[in-house]
């Protein structure tokens, strides 16, 4: 089974970022892309695709309202970084809501829906591949700044930013912490409080209050101290 697809998305770093996890599907068969919702009006009227990954905040043309012009439009995946307007979205009957920073992992399962495929094997790739290709783009200024998922220390919330520690960096980008927790593989992921997110597998101590990751203390939140210890407890020996 072969997808015809196309990228609609002003900001080309994001298509880049999109037509790298395309190249990783077998089913998926990127057609084109566009950096404006006019031009890809203009190319559905002659040619048929079964699915658009589709921005919504666009100059000219939002994606939302170039989606009402579509008579019979194809299965559509929202890409943005605006979780307003989800339920405008999927009252439009579209096939999934993605939050950027768009994981790997997330993606493949918007586009498992389309296949009506779990997002397992042959969807995913190998372990080895996948492993090594977990990253996502965070935007600072005018720039996405690529983010290997294993190198991700923890995430704190500085009112409507976050802060990303990694190995090698800090990064600070416009977010809030919510959305991006959503974003987050829960399996490698767990917010231990309002303020933080915490790789798993970077802990190296913790206690009922706080866990120890490098020279980092991180504080445990008393409305999330039962659910965190209760998934740390799973791997005491």
């Amino acid at each position: 089974m072969s997808v015809k697809c196309i990228i609609v998305d002003d900001e080309p770093l994001a298509i880049e970022i999109l037509e790298s996890y395309v190249s990783k599907v077998e089913q998926l068969q990127l057609v084109s892309t566009f950096r404006n919702a006019i031009t890809a009006f203009t190319f559905l009227q002659q040619n048929q695709v079964d699915l658009i990954f589709l921005d919504i905040q666009m100059p000219k043309l939002s994606g939302i309202d170039f989606l009402k012009t579509l008579k019979n439009p194809p299965k559509v995946i929202f890409t943005t970084a605006f979780r307003d307007y989800a339920l405008q979205g999927f009252e439009l009957e579209i096939v999934d809501y993605l939050l950027k920073p768009i994981p790997f992992d997330r993606f493949l399962k918007g586009v498992a829906k389309v296949l009506h495929q779990p997002a397992t094997a042959p969807l995913t790739p190998p372990k080895s591949e996948a492993a090594s290709d977990n990253y996502v783009y965070f935007k600072v200024d005018k720039k996405m700044i690529k983010t290997r998922m294993a190198d991700v220390l923890y995430i704190e919330s500085i009112k409507d930013y976050v802060k990303v520690k990694t190995l090698e960096k800090e990064i600070v980008t416009q977010q809030k912490i919510s959305y991006l927790e959503e974003s987050l593989p829960r399996e490698q992921f767990l917010r231990i409080h309002r303020s933080f997110i915490v790789n798993l597998e970077k802990i190296d101590a913790y206690s009922a209050t706080d866990v120890e990751i490098g020279k980092h203390s991180i504080p445990i939140g008393r409305n999330y101290k039962n659910d965190v210890m209760k998934i740390l407890a799973k791997n005491i020996f």
